[in-house]
């Protein structure tokens, strides 16, 4: 009797970006990341793995660590390929703060989470991302995280 093999879960590659299209830095706050050696995303989210590594940065940059944790955060999630910079903040806005915890949620739910944003902001529902990308943002995140572990 054959055995029915499953087809291998492709890997999703993380992005890495330049820092300069993170959004919600000022050009001051990117230029300060670079002078600490931090000219990408993938190399915010490595500088800042640990609570207390994002202390010493943000001791180090002399800023609130609120920032440097919103910047983590941001870079973390623009690690996914169909979130990218453009829709990390939208989703930080709308309480995910990271990979693992979009990999978790309710494709719905969430989606519901950023219709709600998108018009108490924005007065707009066409703003928001169907329901569809929502899902490709959760798919992506689950490989990544199987991808790391």
């Amino acid at each position: 009797m054959p055995s029915k093999h499953k087809p291998p879960v492709s890997a999703v590659q993380s992005c890495d970006w330049p820092i300069e299209q993170l959004p919600g830095l000022s050009p001051e706050e990117k230029s300060q990341l670079q002078n600490c050696g931090i000219t990408t995303t993938k190399a915010l989210v490595e500088q800042g793995k640990t609570p207390q590594a994002r202390l010493m940065l943000a001791n180090k940059l002399q800023i609130h660590l609120q920032y440097v944790n919103k910047w983590v955060a941001l870079a973390d999630l623009a690690r996914i390929p169909s979130v990218g910079t453009q829709y990390c903040g939208l989703l930080l806005h709308a309480g995910v703060g990271s990979v693992a915890l979009l990999a978790t949620l309710p494709i719905h739910r969430l989606h519901q989470q950023i219709l709600r944003l998108q018009v108490a902001t924005m007065q707009r529902r066409d703003l928001c991302p169907s329901v569809e990308q929502v899902q490709q943002w959760s798919q992506q995140a689950v490989k990544i995280m199987n991808y790391e572990l």
